[in-house]
C-alpha cells in the first residue's frame, strides 16, 4: 500500500469527535504573561496592588492608567480589564506609574510636563475614582524623567530618566506630599544604562532596581545604607529582551519571589519568578511546558505542518525566509520537538522572499510554498521524503491575480484541488489541479468572502471529508469554522462559530489540524511559538 493510500484509508477512519471549535481547549500550564495591546499599545508603567489582586498600566499612547483584577493574586495570566482613568490634562508622555501602599493616593509622571502628578483616590485603588490634586516639577535635575518610587513611609521620593542617567532623591516634609519635595542627592547609572526607564527598591530599601531600553536588562544595586542612594553599588544585571526588547517598566511582588517587566514592543506583563527573593542571578523565565514548543532557531512564525504521523514539524517564517525541520519525540506533542534543519527559500527561478504558507504531499516527497513576495505557490522536489534538504525548485503558478496579499494554502488529500486565502481581497480561492499535486494546469473555479468574519485571514484549514473549512485571521484573532453542504465546493460553505486564540498569539498566522481533528495547532508573528489544543 502506498503512503497516500495509507493516509486516505487513515482519514476515513478517523474517530468521532473532534473538529469541533465549541470543544476546543488549551491545557498547557498557565501563561507567565499578560497581553495589554487592546488597551494600549505604548505601555511604559506597571503598579500593583499591594495583595496583588490588582494591576496598573500606564502608557503614552492613550495616556491613561488602566485598571485590571487577577482572579489569582500575582498571577498575571488571570488578568481582566476593568477601567481605566485619562491623565491627558496632566500629561500627554506618561512614563511611570505609582500608588500609595493604601490605594487612596497615585501618582503618575513624564516628560511632556516633566512633573510629577500626584492624584487622591476617593475609593482605595478604583482608578475611576481618581482626582488630580497638585504636581512637582522634577525638570530642573531631569528634563526626561520616566519612572518614580517613594520609600513606603511617604517620606522619600525617587526619580529617574534618560537625559542625566541619573537616579534623584527627594525627601518629603509631608508623607506623601509632593509639594513639600526637596532635593537630596543624586546616584549615576550611566555604566550600566544609558535609557534607564523605571526603578524599584526591596522593601526594606536595602536593594534598588532599574530597567533600560538601551541593554534591555535589569541592573540590581545594593544600598550599604537602607535608602540613601549614595551607598548604593551595582551587583548584577539581568537580560529580558528575549521577552522584551524595549523594556520600560518594572515591580516586583512584595516578598521579592517575582518581578514583572512591561515594554513597548510587545505590549505585555511579563511576570519573573526569582528561586532567591530579590536576587536577580536566580530570576527565570519559564514557558509552559505542556501544549507549547517556542523554537530557538527563528522568532516570527507564519505556518506550522505536521507530518501525517505526527514525528515530525516543519514552520516557515517571512524574517528569514526559511523553512525549518524538527523531529518530534513524541507523536503530535509539539513540546517533545528537537531542531534538524532548514532550507532557504531564496533560491531557484522563483524563489520567495516573504513565505507565508507552507503544505507536504501526504508521502513527503513534494513540498509547497506560497507567500506574497512572487504571489505564487511553488512547487518543490524532494529526493528523500520528508527531508527538507533535499528539496529542489519545481515550478510554480502565478495567484497574484486574483489575491494581492496570498497568505494559506491547503491541497485536497487527493491532489485534485488546491485553495488558498489571501488578505487582499479576504476571501478563499479554489483551483483544480487535473494533474494530482501538481501545480501545472491548474485551473481557478471561485472563491469564498470570509470578510464578515475576518478582514485579515492569514491561513486556512479543511477536514478530511471536506465538509468543514477553518479560517484563520489577525482581524479577529480567532478560528473560525465554516460547513460545507457539497464537500471540497467552498461557495457551498456556511460560517458556524469561532474560537478566539488571542490569549496564546495576538497575531495568529499558521493553522493545522491532526487529522482526526482532536487536536489543533497554532503559530504567530508576535510569540512566535506553537500552541496546540485539544478538541
Amino acid at each position: 500500500m502506498s503512503l497516500l493510500a495509507s493516509y486516505l484509508l487513515a482519514a476515513a477512519g478517523s474517530q468521532v469527535g473532534g473538529w469541533d471549535l465549541s470543544k476546543a481547549s488549551y491545557n498547557g500550564t498557565p501563561l507567565n504573561y499578560f497581553y495589554v495591546g487592546d488597551q494600549e499599545k505604548s505601555p511604559t508603567g506597571l503598579s500593583f496592588k499591594s495583595d496583588g489582586t490588582k494591576m496598573y498600566v500606564v502608557g503614552y499612547g492613550l495616556d491613561k492608567v488602566y485598571e485590571y483584577n487577577l482572579s489569582t493574586a500575582w498571577d498575571v495570566s488571570t488578568a481582566s480589564y476593568i477601567q481605566n482613568f485619562s491623565v491627558s490634562a496632566q500629561e500627554t508622555t506618561p512614563q511611570g506609574l505609582f500608588f500609595k501602599s493604601d490605594g487612596t493616593k497615585m501618582y503618575v509622571i513624564g516628560y511632556s510636563a516633566g512633573n510629577v502628578n500626584e492624584y487622591n483616590l476617593s475609593t482605595a485603588w478604583d482608578v475611576s475614582t481618581a482626582s488630580y490634586l497638585q504636581n512637582f516639577s522634577v525638570t530642573g535635575l531631569e528634563v526626561y524623567p520616566t519612572g518614580l518610587y517613594f520609600k513606603p513611609d511617604g517620606t522619600r521620593m525617587y526619580i529617574i530618566g534618560f537625559n542625566s542617567d541619573n537616579v534623584v532623591q527627594y525627601n518629603l516634609s509631608t508623607a506623601w506630599d509632593v509639594s513639600t519635595a526637596s532635593y537630596s542627592q543624586n546616584f549615576s547609572v550611566s555604566a550600566q544604562e544609558g535609557l534607564p526607564m523605571d526603578l524599584f527598591f526591596k522593601s526594606d530599601g536595602t536593594k534598588m532596581y532599574v530597567v533600560g531600553g538601551s541593554g534591555g536588562d535589569i541592573n540590581e544595586y545594593s544600598l550599604s545604607t537602607a535608602w540613601d542612594i549614595s551607598t548604593a553599588s551595582y551587583v548584577r544585571n539581568f537580560s529580558v529582551s528575549a521577552q522584551e526588547g524595549s523594556p520600560a517598566g518594572l515591580f516586583f511582588k512584595s516578598d521579592g519571589t517575582k518581578m514583572y517587566v512591561i515594554g513597548t514592543f510587545e505590549d505585555k506583563v511579563f511576570a519573573y519568578d526569582l528561586s532567591t527573593a530579590w536576587n536577580l542571578s536566580t530570576a527565570s523565565f519559564t514557558y509552559p511546558t505542556s501544549d507549547y514548543y517556542k523554537p530557538t532557531q527563528e522568532d516570527r512564525l507564519s505556518d506550522v505542518f505536521l507530518k501525517p504521523d505526527g514525528t515530525k514539524m516543519y514552520t516557515i517564517n517571512y524574517i528569514d525566509d526559511n523553512v525549518y525541520e524538527y523531529n518530534l519525540s513524541t507523536a503530535w506533542n509539539q513540546a517533545t520537538a528537537s531542531y534538524v534543519q532548514n532550507y532557504n527559500l531564496n533560491s531557484g527561478l522563483y524563489y520567495e522572499p516573504s513565505p507565508r504558507g507552507l503544505v507536504f504531499r501526504p508521502d513527503g516527497m513534494r513540498m509547497y510554498v506560497v507567500g506574497n513576495g512572487q504571489r505564487r505557490i511553488l512547487q518543490y522536489n524532494l529526493s528523500t521524503a520528508w527531508d527538507i534538504s533535499t528539496a529542489s525548485y519545481n515550478q510554480s503558478l502565478y495567484i497574484g491575480g486574483y489575491d494581492s496579499l496570498p497568505n494559506g494554502l491547503f491541497w485536497k488529500p487527493d491532489g485534485t484541488k488546491v485553495y488558498f486565502v489571501g488578505s487582499g481581497g479576504d476571501a478563499v480561492y479554489e483551483y483544480n489541479s487535473p494533474s494530482a499535486w501538481s501545480v501545472q494546469y491548474t485551473s481557478y473555479v471561485q472563491s469564498f468572502s470570509v470578510s464578515a468574519q475576518d478582514t485579515d485571514p492569514q491561513d486556512l484549514f479543511f477536514k478530511d471529508d471536506g465538509t468543514k473549512m477553518y479560517i484563520i485571521g489577525t482581524g479577529g484573532d480567532a478560528v473560525y469554522e465554516y460547513d460545507l453542504s457539497t464537500a471540497w465546493d467552498i461557495s457551498t460553505a456556511s460560517y458556524l462559530q469561532n474560537f478566539s486564540v488571542s490569549v496564546k498569539e495576538s497575531r495568529p498566522e499558521g493553522l493545522f489540524f491532526k487529522d482526526d481533528g482532536t487536536k489543533m495547532y497554532i503559530t504567530g508573528y508576535n510569540e512566535g511559538v506553537i500552541w496546540s489544543y485539544d478538541l
